[in-house]
């Protein structure tokens, strides 16, 4: 195990974004670990971001930070998925491991060379699924494994469904749907899905307009099913405009229904969410009965200070998952490296949840069930009619 980290922070503020998850500030309060260096092409307002990471030393030029201050880890925090990869490559070639935010990449082609990267240089990378960290979706997990529902069924996922609800919903918010599918009850094995735009069935070529730059992305309505191992059921829904995402609760989380009850838990970034159960044997919609689940986090990093409770709202998104979970994010890498094993949030589980994605749009183009894992790792929008 290292004894004295050096963490470097890429962020750059040039590129306009709809905001931070608060990948910067993941190891504040975490012992023998020092922030050497924080790469923004710009430098307005550097003095604060400077005090608020507790970076040393500033830097324009990404791989000359590198090269200079030769970090441990590399925290790269833009939201946009192609600004991945060459900073991943640079990183990995030198052996710096790295802490990714979500998605890891738009391109399945690119997330298998990155896999085939990570593998080759020996380095671990995590990315920024935070609900693999966060206890209420932990103990929802644990209680599913411990039969406390029965056997499990179906889980449900929805995305936010506000302006972005379909395929740009999908991309930025069905990717931690997804994951959690996965983190539950592991690798998919068929995927079914209808994928529509104004009530029209999408076909390849049909290539909407996002807010931000995540790749190609299609339709307004978005209804999938996925076949997991042992006959549980993954589906995923999204539809534009069904919420004011300012005013009503968020419709983002899952719901694992069993024979004996049924889970459920929100995706929430503006305020905490918390795990209920119905222990009836009924289906949810038949006059299920939810109570709330207490959770306990006994979790702690060995001499780290608290958490900057300051940050939320700020520097991180107001619920406490974000602050927490990414703190517990490095400190899994910190300790997979150490150890020599994959963190809990790895690169193979991030490539798989934009398969499903990937899958999807397959289903849709093609009028089928398709089969996992992928054979054709082209965007099936992008592919060209036989």
């Amino acid at each position: 195990m290292i004894s004295d980290w050096k963490v470097a922070i890429a962020r750059d503020t040039a590129v306009p974004s709809l905001g931070l998850h608060g990948l910067h500030v993941a190891f504040r309060g975490l012992p023998n670990l020092k922030v050497v260096g924080f790469f923004d092409s710009k430098a307005d307002d550097l003095q604060t971001i400077m005090a608020v990471t507790g970076a040393t030393k500033h830097y324009r030029d990404y791989v000359r930070m590198l090269d200079t201050e030769e970090p441990d880890i590399v925290v790269l925090c833009s939201r946009h998925p192609y600004d991945h990869f060459p900073q991943i490559k640079a990183a990995a070639e030198r052996g710096i491991h790295i802490y990714c935010e979500k998605p890891m990449t738009a391109s399945l082609k690119e997330a298998d060379a990155i896999v085939e990267i990570v593998k080759k240089n020996r380095i671990k990378l995590c990315v920024a699924h935070p609900a693999r960290y966060n206890a209420g979706f932990r103990k929802m997990k644990k209680m599913v494994c411990d039969g406390e529902i029965g056997r499990p069924l179906t889980i449900y996922g929805r995305g936010k469904s506000d302006h972005r609800g379909g395929g740009e919903d999908m991309m930025v918010l069905g990717t931690h749907i997804f994951d959690l599918q996965t983190f539950f009850f592991g690798e998919p094995e068929t995927a079914w899905a209808e994928v529509t735009c104004g009530g029209k069935p999408v076909d390849r070529g049909d290539i909407c307009d996002t807010v931000e730059p995540i790749g190609p992305t299609a339709g307004d309505d978005i209804f999938a099913c996925f076949r997991f191992p042992g006959g549980v059921r993954a589906l995923f829904e999204s539809r534009r405009g069904l919420i004011d995402h300012g005013r009503q609760k968020t419709h983002m989380g899952i719901a694992v229904i069993g024979t004996k009850g049924t889970l459920s838990m929100r995706f929430d970034d503006r305020k905490d969410a918390s795990l209920t159960i119905s222990r009836r044997p009924d289906p949810p919609d038949a006059d299920a009965c939810f109570e709330a689940v207490r959770v306990v986090d006994e979790r702690s990093v060995p001499g780290a200070a608290p958490p900057d409770d300051s940050l939320r709202g700020v520097h991180t998104p107001r619920a406490t998952m974000f602050l927490e979970s990414n703190r517990y994010a490095v400190w899994d890498l910190m300790q997979s490296i150490g150890k020599d094993r994959q963190p809990v949030s790895n690169v193979v589980n991030a490539r798989l949840a934009l398969e499903m994605i990937y899958a999807v749009y397959a289903s849709q183009v093609t009028g089928s069930v398709v089969r996992f894992p992928l054979t054709d790792r082209e965007h099936p929008l992008e592919r060209k009619k036989e």
